[in-house]
């Protein structure tokens, strides 16, 4: 979720090659298994043994986006962008879509405006980036032709709502800006996701804390990848789904949805997936989800007790579905006096040290899905792709709100547009991690 941090300008490499050095010693938890478990297929690395008891947070270097697996992706900067010398990103979404026989790599995320050191109360919307390749150059997608006097590459933004028209919603009375005495001008839109389905691009996206309504909504292009954009039919009066307890105190009654929406598509089918472990399919013209009484939940391995994760996201590779969530490494102490690296609940004399990405597989998308595994150290709320060539990777963007990335000696490398290449042990054990430290192997 956003917050209201900041940061200042440095380079990719000064900010990986300082990573790498400052992690080394900090990154190693007495928790872990030393060894890997040997596999009779050397096509493919081995899986690590499970971490007992169930629920411990794996923090082994290996498992964090470093110097020779990972980068920050060169996104075309917009005038806010200058001083820091990069764009500032938390929930960092990339893809790659064949379009046109080509493939297209497109990226977006939680920006935050000008005026402002994050993305809260309020931001000014959704930004795309697109690209022919992983490594660039990335350019803002030119939206000059639909709105000349806005800022390129905004795709969608509250301030749109002059656009309505009779039949067509770009804009929603509960996504719109407002004020209260609290907090001035509110509304802000979280962790949006672009998709090109059936030849149509779709961006789905979530109304944050701030908002009149908070939950997740889908945008329909009329046009390419820069729109224009207007609301699916079902979003038009509420986000998907009906309301559900949660989020901060200041949030009006019944206002909470799902939140953190996420598209997933196979075949000619489409799925929302939701926040709190739930799921819905889209009707076929993906104008709303199919009406139920309540919706399904994944048949997930929950730890005990169930700490609160986020940014569900599900990926289907070698024929099987992963289930993708952020959840917190929280630190304690053990009875011995070491540490306890684990994915606690919040709680007394525990302390949030980095936001993973844990995940889960299953021979179907709604389970039953195996035991979590930490995937990736602090690339919690991410999504993988798979590139032009077919290898895998994962985004992350270093948290910056809380833990090691909000330490003020890091907060200068945190809330990046950050790609981590990834691993696949193989259809015996089909596990997914980070590319794992192997000597002399450079990132491709």
């Amino acid at each position: 979720m956003p917050s209201d941090d900041n940061g200042s300008h440095v380079g990719r490499r000064t900010v990986l090659t300082g990573f790498a050095g400052a992690v080394g010693a900090a990154a190693l938890s007495t928790n872990q298994a030393s060894a890997a478990v040997p596999t009779a297929d050397r096509r493919y690395p081995p899986p690590w043994p499970e971490l007992e008891p169930y629920g411990l947070a794996d923090t082994r270097i290996d498992l964090w986006p470093r110097e020779d697996n990972s980068f920050v992706l060169p996104l075309e900067l917009r005038p806010r962008d200058e001083e820091l010398g990069r764009v500032w990103m938390r929930d960092t979404y990339v893809n790659c879509f064949v379009v046109d026989g080509r493939p297209l790599y497109v990226a977006t995320g939680t920006t935050r405006a000008a005026e402002l050191s994050g993305p809260a109360p309020w931001n000014d919307g959704i930004f795309v980036w697109i690209s022919s390749s992983l490594r660039g150059p990335w350019r803002l997608v030119d939206t000059t032709g639909i709105r000349p006097d806005a800022e390129k590459g905004k795709v969608w933004s509250p301030e749109f709502a002059g656009e309505n028209r009779p039949g067509r919603t770009v804009v929603a009375p509960w996504q719109e800006y407002w004020h209260d005495e609290q907090f001035g001008k509110r509304s802000d839109v979280w962790a949006p996701e672009l998709h090109y389905f059936r030849g149509t691009w779709y961006l789905v996206a979530c109304m944050g804390d701030h908002s009149r309504k908070v939950g997740s909504f889908l945008l329909i292009s009329e046009g390419g990848v820069e729109g224009p954009y207007r609301l699916a039919e079902g979003n038009h009066d509420k986000p998907f789904g009906d309301p559900v307890l949660g989020g901060p105190a200041f949030i009006e009654p019944g206002a909470y949805h799902h939140i953190d929406g996420s598209l997933y598509s196979e075949g000619d089918d489409a799925w929302l997936v939701l926040h709190n472990h739930v799921y819905a399919k889209f009707r076929d013209d993906l104008e709303d989800i199919v009406p139920v009484t309540n919706l399904p939940a994944f048949q997930q391995r929950p730890y005990s007790p169930e700490p609160y994760l986020e940014g569900a996201y599900v990926f289907k590779h070698g024929g099987k579905y992963y289930l993708l969530h952020a959840a917190w490494n929280r630190t304690s102490p053990n009875p011995d006096g070491t540490t306890r690296n684990a994915y606690d609940p919040a709680g007394p004399g525990r302390s949030q040290y980095t936001y993973d990405a844990i995940i889960a597989v299953a021979d179907r998308i709604e389970g039953p899905y195996s035991e979590r595994w930490t995937a990736g150290v602090g690339a919690g709320h991410n999504n993988i792709f798979a590139d032009a060539s077919g290898k895998l990777w994962a985004t992350f963007f270093r948290n910056p709100r809380f833990g090691y990335w909000a330490d003020p000696a890091r907060r200068d490398q945190a809330a990046v547009p950050g790609v981590v290449q990834l691993e696949w042990t193989g259809p015996a054990s089909n596990r997914i991690y980070v590319q794992r430290r192997k000597p002399g192997r450079p990132i491709s």
